[in-house]
């Protein structure tokens, strides 16, 4: 057999195998999507609820993910950028009149700004002094809210209601599977939006930076413009998140978008997995779902159990959601090979 036959001959089965993974991978989300669809024909409305959250928390770790994972850099403050969305739909639906589903845009814009000046102080930090700055930002931001001069629209520390988005059209359905459901078309739009911008010049750009910056810079990358740019995409993903959950709860409030809920975003990125997109839903399982195992195990103790948990994450999978994938996918592949 020539050299040429026997390179023929060790490639086609690797083909094979990688179309046969890839056929995996699109089944695996096609049975993800399926149930995420048919989930509240049967379940009832309290899971609705918690269903809608996740998916919202997941748009949260996405954003982050894009953040930490595209452009390497750190974050506390994306519950800041949170908050600026809550408040920003808040506002405009309940003293301005707004369509609720308008104001998601709007949200998403004024943390793009938001988040686009606050890149330029943090672009001479890095590192654990970024992340310093940031968790400032989410310090303080409860604590804007509350101020008095604000306290007309925002209703100050007693926080401010907001009214349940009505059923379009005259759909058979509830208020809470209405809101469910265009949640998940907003956060399908948002993750192939990101998918998108991960896979294009710009997206490439950001990992060069994460990957080397001084290489990145050599190769004509304008670190400003894409560091800056990063924390201003962040921020508008979160400011929509934020947006969906003032429409969901129905209230907002200073103290909801403590520093507790940055920690949480940034817990659910590490055991989704950093870089990993898919596994931001799995993160916000895990804030979400894992807390209400811990307080069932013990109430007295839920906290410590909680963090043991976080504990035996980190040792077991420490690249999280994406190296069960990953193990999985490997696992498949050789099978695929011995057949």
């Amino acid at each position: 057999m020539s050299a040429i036959e026997e390179a023929v001959s060790r490639t086609v089965p690797s083909e094979d195998v990688s179309r046969k993974s890839n056929l995996l991978q699109q089944a695996a989300t096609l049975v993800v999507l399926a149930s995420l669809l048919l989930m509240p024909v049967f379940v009832k409305n309290f899971v609705v609820f918690q269903m809608t959250m996740l998916l919202i928390y997941a748009v949260a770790v996405l954003a982050l993910n894009l953040l930490t994972g595209g452009s390497g850099q750190f974050s506390l403050g994306q519950s800041a950028f949170y908050g600026l969305g809550a408040y920003t739909c808040a506002i405009l639906v309940e003293h301005g009149g707004v369509n609720y589903a308008l104001t998601l845009p709007a949200a998403g814009f004024v943390c793009f700004i938001a988040g686009y000046l606050f890149g330029f102080p943090a672009l001479r930090l890095s590192g654990v002094y970024l992340a310093l700055a940031t968790f400032a930002l989410a310090v303080a931001m409860p604590q804007i809210l509350k101020l008095g001069i604000f306290e007309h629209y925002t209703g100050g520390v007693q926080g401010l209601s907001v009214g349940k988005p009505r059923v379009p059209f005259g759909l058979p359905i509830t208020q809470d599977v209405w809101l469910y459901y265009f949640t998940l078309a907003v956060a399908l739009l948002i993750y192939i939006a990101s998918v998108n911008l991960l896979n294009s010049r710009s997206g490439r750009a950001m990992m060069a930076l994460r990957d080397n910056p001084i290489a990145a810079s050599a190769m004509g990358v304008d670190l400003a413009l894409y560091k800056t740019m990063a924390f201003g995409i962040s921020a508008a993903f979160t400011g929509i998140a934020g947006a969906l959950s003032a429409l969901v709860v129905q209230f907002v409030a200073p103290d909801s978008y403590a520093i507790q809920l940055a920690v949480a975003i940034f817990l659910g990125m590490v055991v989704g997995g950093v870089g990993w997109l898919p596994g931001s839903l799995v993160g916000s399982a895990f804030i979400i779902f894992v807390p209400n195992v811990a307080e069932s195990i013990s109430k007295g103790l839920s906290g410590a159990i909680f963090g043991v948990l976080i504990v035996v994450v980190i040792f077991v999978v420490p690249d999280g959601a994406r190296q069960i994938a990953f193990n999985i996918a490997q696992a498949f592949d050789k099978l695929v090979e011995r057949r």
